[in-house]
């Protein structure tokens, strides 16, 4: 929208309205009408007399009062639309997420390797080793937490995270 750094100042109220104006995919409704309870007035249906903007000028003023009087306290109800609106979309975005993870079939005496911890300035840089082991799985925690120990036996003190560890064949 600008044409140089300086003129964006000026752009600035044109994009924050475009964007309290458009219906949002998560909630259904634009951030204008969550907040105000109505829809806004567009600038080009005050130049072009829209049908929404002829029959509010028609009104008598106490009219006007009463009608968005109920519309404010309507404004409960469509915030608990939108709130119905944004859990079904989060569902759905989960439910598309959750196809793609695949759960790790990990179970007590299997050998796995362990993602290894970053090293704050280890001179191998991007050569240095992703993944620590191989260890073996001696009992698996509720949560999603596992107890290993290595090789020789030596168990570790804290658990450690299911996520953290994957299969190794050997």
């Amino acid at each position: 929208m600008v044409e140089t750094y300086k003129d964006w100042p000026e752009k600035l109220p044109y994009a924050l309205w475009g964007y309290r104006t458009t219906t949002r995919t998560s909630t259904g409704a634009t951030p204008f009408s969550l907040v105000y309870g109505t829809e806004a007035v567009l600038p080009i249906e005050l130049e072009v007399k829209s049908l929404r903007v002829i029959l509010e000028a028609k009104i008598p003023e106490n009219e006007w009062a009463q009608k968005r009087y109920e519309e404010l306290a309507l404004i409960d109800e469509k915030r608990m639309r939108a709130l119905y609106h944004m859990q079904a979309y989060q569902r759905k975005i989960a439910r598309a997420f959750n196809k793609k993870v695949k759960p790790r079939k990990i179970k007590e005496g299997d050998m796995v390797l362990k993602q290894a911890r970053p090293i704050p300035f280890d001179p191998r840089g991007k050569f240095k080793p992703n993944w620590d082991g191989p260890y073996i799985v001696k009992k698996i925690l509720s949560g999603g937490a596992v107890r290993i120990s290595d090789l020789d036996g030596n168990e570790f003190q804290e658990p450690v995270n299911l996520d953290k560890l994957k299969r190794y064949f050997v």
